[in-house]
């Protein structure tokens, strides 16, 4: 017996002779195969196929199975069930048009997965006759528009997004996909919108919605005007912003609950504990089993909307006191395949239910808060590929928002203070556990906290320098912002140049080990000029006098660690080699530091020596620093200021077209038409008339 017969569903057996009757369906499927046009005995027969019961594993397998002579050959039929699934999107029966649906996916996968080294072209003649692909793929298009836009059955709009989910994945790189190119000419961007700023269909399909745009707007982006690029640019609407931002919140917010969960399950009680150390002495990594898969699309989509939209940055400040997204159908809940955590869209339970415990300060929450919750979880373990490219995509946007001057002015509001509690990485040094003693603070004090647990928390052999370099750069920026806007911040910058005395620490201690793989010599120029920046202008953006003392006290008091780096960079800037430029950049950068330790250190000496006093306090080298001002001489330093603007093309391009590929396999792997079952459908649709 081939594949393909296992696959079909058996009606009986009346003997062992006998071959097991096929369903109706599935013997339909035979005759669509067949060299015949199967309507020339039958003329009812289109009417018919769409009234059984789709068997998508069967057509599919079906597809899959036909050959290079075959599909020449029965090419007019595929073509005209193809034309007979559009046409039935029209129906009235809803039946009809259901099965349609699911036929046109069996359709758009076996297609593809049989011929997946065809050019585009050949795959549109297969599928529709490439004389008449415009003008099916524009009935197609405007129909599904319809039903999406109608007030027909949610279901129904739900399956639509189903297909096009289909549709845009079928290939591994979707800029491959030309079929796609049609649904750029015949775009469904309105009906996305629309989606999105009704707040019913938002909680219903806006998960379904935001992952389809943020997959078509990464179709041929480099290559070529992508329309969707154009028309997200420009959306001004807010309750369509708005409606964007509350389905990338809740997916972003179940994700942090479920976490949570995850973790607080993980610590529970004595016997936890015991089986916890017990297993610890067979399993090497202990914190393996919260390691979670995180959600690319919706981080994605996030990234489109802060990127090409500037209107969208509003919706980052805009506050959500309940976690209800106000939806009220009584349509029963689509049911997924389980997957990973954070794979798959938020349950309507979760979307509709205000009570969920996420955190005591869940009433003052908005978007940012939730994306920085969420990044300081994704951000916590880097050692895979996969987890490492959730953690550059979540820099990457933190690097649009600190560019942008209206995020800027809402990060450093003193009227918007929130208390923000990002998970930590658990260490040796520290207790685990959330501080419950954050006070209230602008925003932008978290994100420079999630910047310093990062750089204190990935100091490894296999290191993570392309984070470092955007971590040290999201700081800069902000600094940039608060010293040309004169803004005198709150916080305990102590610990931040704590952490950037203790990265150099670790590039000096790994020169050799990390020198093979990377140029240390940028990520310690920009270490040192954020000091420089501090040193040069921190009397315009430090909150007191005192906090430029301090300063001046942490360079001195880890002098060793300037020392040693200037050692270093003048050894390798002096000697031939491929670092010799970027040392001496290094090199000339520290003409600052090394005139403060060199000019306090003596005086401290002197005073302890006059003193008696053997080792001095924090408060006695603060005085000797505060009196010796007037004697120090530093050089003016050009372009402390400036930084190089974010930009996609060329840098990234690479990036994104291994995330999107990515994306694209795994809403494959998990959207599933079977998902919607067909015995709920059927029962919606149960009166045909």
């Amino acid at each position: 017996m081939s594949q393909v017969e296992k696959k079909v569903g058996l009606l009986r057996r009346s003997s062992s002779s006998k071959k097991p009757l096929k369903e109706k369906v599935v013997l339909m499927y035979d005759e669509i195969f067949a060299k015949e046009d199967p309507s020339k005995h039958n003329p009812r027969f289109w009417d018919e196929l769409f009234l059984m019961k789709v068997n998508l594993e069967y057509l599919e397998s079906k597809l899959e199975s036909v050959d290079g002579e075959e599909v020449q050959r029965i090419q007019d039929n595929i073509n005209s069930l193809f034309h007979h699934c559009v046409q039935a999107l029209g129906e009235e029966h809803q039946i009809k048009v259901v099965n349609a649906l699911q036929t046109l996916c069996a359709l758009f996968r076996g297609v593809h997965q049989k011929n997946k080294s065809a050019s585009g072209f050949d795959i549109i003649n297969m599928l529709m006759g490439f004389d008449k692909a415009e003008l099916r793929m524009k009935d197609l298009m405007e129909r599904l528009d319809s039903l999406l836009c109608g007030d027909g059955s949610e279901s129904l709009k739900s399956l639509c997004l189903k297909l096009l989910l289909c549709l845009v994945t079928v290939t591994d790189n979707i800029s491959q996909n030309t079929i796609l190119e049609y649904v750029m000419i015949n775009s469904i961007f309105e009906a996305i919108l629309q989606i999105l700023s009704d707040v019913s269909s938002r909680g219903q399909h806006g998960y379904d919605a935001v992952v389809l745009l943020a997959l078509l707007v990464n179709y041929r982006k480099y290559e070529s005007v992508n329309p969707y690029i154009v028309k997200l640019s420009i959306v001004d609407d807010e309750p369509t912003l708005d409606g964007m931002g509350m389905v990338v919140h809740h997916a972003l917010t179940e994700y942090n609950r479920q976490y949570k969960a995850k973790e607080e399950e993980s610590q529970g009680g004595f016997f936890s504990t015991l089986t916890t150390m017990v297993g610890n002495m067979f399993i090497a990594d202990a914190d393996e089993k919260l390691s979670v898969q995180t959600n690319e699309a919706i981080l994605l989509a996030l990234y489109e909307a802060v990127h090409l939209n500037r209107n969208f940055i509003t919706v980052l400040a805009q506050s959500h006191p309940e976690i209800d997204m106000g939806v009220t159908s009584t349509s029963p809940t689509p049911t997924t395949p389980t997957t990973p955590l954070g794979t798959t869209p938020p349950s309507l339970d979760a979307m509709n239910n205000p009570e969920l415990p996420l955190d005591p300060n869940l009433q003052t929450s908005n978007l940012l808060i939730t994306f920085l919750k969420y990044a300081s979880i994704v951000m916590q373990d880097t050692k895979d590929e996969h987890r490492l490219n959730s953690a550059r995509l979540c820099l990457i946007i933190l690097t649009c928002i600190a560019e942008d001057q209206y995020a800027d002015a809402f990060l450093h509001d003193d009227n918007m203070n929130f208390r923000v509690n990002l998970h930590k990485m658990p260490m040796r040094h520290r207790k685990k556990g959330v501080d419950r003693n954050i006070p209230c603070r602008p925003l932008v004090c978290a994100v420079l906290d999630l910047m310093v647990e990062f750089i204190v928390t990935h100091m490894m052999k296999e290191f993570p320098m392309d984070l470092y370099m955007r971590c040290v750069q999201i700081i800069h920026k902000l600094i940039c912002y608060q010293k040309k806007c004169r803004i005198r911040l709150h916080y305990t910058w102590r610990e931040l140049w704590s952490a950037l005395i203790n990265l150099l620490k670790f590039l000096l201690s790994n020169e050799t080990l990390l020198l093979a793989k990377h140029n240390i010599f940028h990520l310690a120029l920009l270490v040192v000029n954020l000091f420089n920046m501090f040193i040069t202008y921190g009397d315009t953006f430090l909150p007191t006098s005192n906090s430029y003392d301090e300063l001046y006290y942490e360079v001195v008091r880890m002098h060793q660690v300037f020392d040693n780096l200037y050692c270093m960079v003048l050894r390798v800037s002096t000697n031939t080699g491929q670092w010799k430029e970027p040392a001496s950049k290094v090199t000339h950068s520290l003409v600052n530091v090394r005139a403060i330790i060199n000019h306090f250190n003596p005086k401290i000496e002197s005073y302890a020596a006059v003193n008696h006093i053997s080792q001095l306090s924090e408060e006695q080298v603060l005085e000797v620093v505060r009196t010796n001002y007037d004697t120090l001489t530093l050089k003016l330093q050009d372009g402390l200021d400036q930084f190089e603007r974010y930009s996609e093309q060329p840098k990234e391009a690479a990036f994104f077209k291994e995330l999107v590929r990515s994306i694209s396999l795994n809403v494959r792997k998990n959207v599933s038409l079977n998902t919607m079952s067909q015995d709920l459908l059927l029962k919606e649709f149960s009166t045909i008339s």
